[in-house]
């Protein structure tokens, strides 16, 4: 047996039920759990998702924002239980894989990133015909003489 299927087999125990679902360029809200003492309180950190790293137990996600002038970036495992969920506030529309340009970046400029396009008012497609909407209809039955 392979060695990564051996360990992809051991460590499913410990993978996040839910699959989180992001993609690189998303504004989103992690929340995480912090313990202070023998209290446990979320804490929330937002920003922008700027890579995603490894595979398995050990990826990862950097997600950075800017606080107070001052960049910030935090890197959080996937499959931890400390990530309690992820909140996404904006689908972003990038090209590419990683945005660590985003880290020359000052101002407004730093968060280049274009918030995805959803189609609203869609046409119907041009194959609806009379021909479809008489199928959708219910055949009439004569009445029996």
């Amino acid at each position: 047996m392979n060695k990564s299927v051996l360990f992809d087999k051991i460590e499913s125990e410990q993978f996040r039920k839910e699959p989180l679902k992001f993609n690189v360029g998303d504004t989103v809200r992690v929340h995480t759990k912090v313990v202070e003492g023998d209290k446990e309180r979320i804490q929330i950190f937002s920003g922008i998702v700027i890579g995603v790293r490894g595979r398995g137990l050990n990826q990862t996600f950097t997600v950075r924002r800017i606080s107070y002038g001052e960049g910030v970036e935090r890197i959080f495992p996937t499959h931890s239980p400390r990530v309690d969920k992820v909140e996404i506030e904006r689908e972003g529309r990038v090209r590419r894989a990683k945005l660590t340009y985003l880290r020359k970046r000052v101002g407004k400029g730093a968060v280049a990133v274009k918030e995805k396009r959803v189609a609203t008012g869609a046409k119907p497609a041009s194959g609806t015909s009379s021909a479809t909407k008489a199928a959708e209809k219910p055949a009439e039955t004569p009445a029996a003489a």
